[in-house]
């Protein structure tokens, strides 16, 4: 259920009420907004008692019953739109349109660099790149670990550029947290619940990619668990799903967007590079999702593509990059956003 109190109401009519829900069987979840304050009460709302006679108490301006079964993602939680602020002032789910582009790879200091600069120069204010990768095999490049990590804090150092990274394990947690700005959980970790919770109790952000095979109320319940563990920095990523269709690597759902739009309050990113699997369908599949509403992109960058240690075919020249951030403008103006 949600709970909305009435402005400037004290702390201690507020404790009141938080009292109350605990004491009734749920767990309340504080969002202090500008004007309000608004608390998720976290229950079984068929095994527990209605909150709803708390209406009657004066600090209570409304008591809203959930049905679905993500609460905290959902809209109904939150009605305004999320947004996330990072350390370099990226503000992601706002007015301004956010880039985050770099190698699918951490493959060396050079290479990461030179990516870095073009991409910030290009117009991007975040950096991706791998230091820990999923691979399906075995003997394929599994990333640079810890040293690819410093090289990326090495790389935010230079260019101001804010860092995004891949978490594989609990274990590396809090050690991806300290170089990392956001945490990104992959598609093959989309439902490692465990994994989930210690990447919200980092308190970085996170970005949430789609599982594979996940229907949308999966994704969105995945979710959960970083809000439900005291993170409100969430931002789910479309990356594409595996259909029948073999042209392209997965078949990238743009439906999403006005999807989560409508059914959360959180941010939604979309990585055409891993959506297409193919440099020549990436631009295409931008400006198709900035011009649907996108907070963000996630695109795969690499100085020599043809040579590069993992996906080599998806991602775009440095060049590539640069046109396509002018080619976006158009798109992200048509949109509303700047």
């Amino acid at each position: 259920m949600i709970i909305v109190l009435k402005p400037k109401i004290s702390k201690r009519e507020e404790a009141a009420v938080l009292a109350e829900i605990r004491k009734l069987g749920y767990r309340p979840h504080v969002m202090r907004g500008v004007a309000r304050t608004v608390i998720g009460a976290i229950g079984d709302e068929r095994t527990h008692k209605s909150l709803e006679m708390l209406t009657t108490w004066p600090q209570v301006e409304s008591v809203t019953p959930i049905q679905k079964r993500y609460k905290l993602t959902s809209r109904e939680a939150h009605s305004a739109n999320s947004t996330i602020t990072l350390s370099n002032g990226t503000v992601i789910g706002g007015k301004k349109f956010v880039v985050m582009a770099g190698p699918c790879s951490v493959e060396g200091e050079k290479q990461l660099l030179t990516t870095a600069h073009a991409v910030k120069k290009a117009g991007a204010t975040i950096l991706r790149g791998g230091a820990f990768k999923p691979r399906t095999s075995p003997y394929e490049f599994q990333g640079l670990g810890e040293k690819g990590l410093k090289l990326l804090a090495k790389a935010r150092k230079e260019t101001g550029l804010a860092v995004i990274t891949e978490l594989l394990s609990e274990d590396h947690a809090k050690m991806v947290a300290e170089y990392a700005d956001i945490l990104q959980i992959g598609a093959r970790n989309a439902q490692n619940f465990q994994l989930l919770i210690a990447a919200a109790k980092t308190g970085r952000p996170v970005l949430l990619k789609r599982g594979l095979s996940m229907k949308i109320e999966e994704w969105l319940l995945a979710g959960e668990y970083v809000l439900a563990n005291d993170n409100a920095n969430l931002m789910f990523c479309e990356r594409g799903i595996r259909t029948f269709e073999t042209y392209t690597r997965n078949t990238l759902d743009l439906a999403t967007i006005p999807i989560i739009k409508k059914e959360s309050h959180c941010p939604i990113v979309i990585d055409p590079s891993q959506g297409a699997g193919r440099a020549d369908l990436v631009v295409a599949l931008c400006k198709g999702a900035a011009a649907m509403g996108a907070d963000a992109l996630l695109v795969e960058v690499h100085p020599n593509p043809a040579e590069a240690w993992s996906d080599g075919a998806q991602q775009l020249t440095l060049d590539g990059f640069a046109r396509l951030m002018e080619e976006l403008q158009p798109f992200i103006t048509a949109a509303g956003k700047e």
